[in-house]
């Protein structure tokens, strides 16, 4: 282990009076901005979830998001807007 990650890990571990498990989850703590979109910015905070989960719990969580990010893409889809433009054929010089 490199020395700049193993010392605020040591300085971490002694104040909390507890034994460093490396294989302990541990939160990645990776910033989410928010989109805006509420349905968006619910599922990237799930992805919070996978910080307190074993490695193999995080691929349930990473297929509950896609398929959440997936579902409110489709929602766009058949919001109803504005008439395409008539497609044009030919080519015109």
């Amino acid at each position: 282990m490199s020395e700049s990650v193993s010392e605020p890990l040591a300085e971490a571990v002694a104040e909390s009076g507890s034994e460093y498990d490396p294989a302990a989850p541990a939160p990645l703590n990776v910033p989410r901005t928010p989109t805006g979109h509420a349905e968006v910015d619910a599922q990237l905070e799930r992805l919070a979830d996978a910080d307190h989960l074993a490695t193999d719990g995080h691929v349930e969580v990473y297929e509950d998001v896609h398929r959440g990010l997936r579902d409110a893409l489709t929602a766009l889809d058949a919001r109803p807007g504005p008439p395409a433009p008539p497609a044009q054929h030919g080519n015109r010089s």
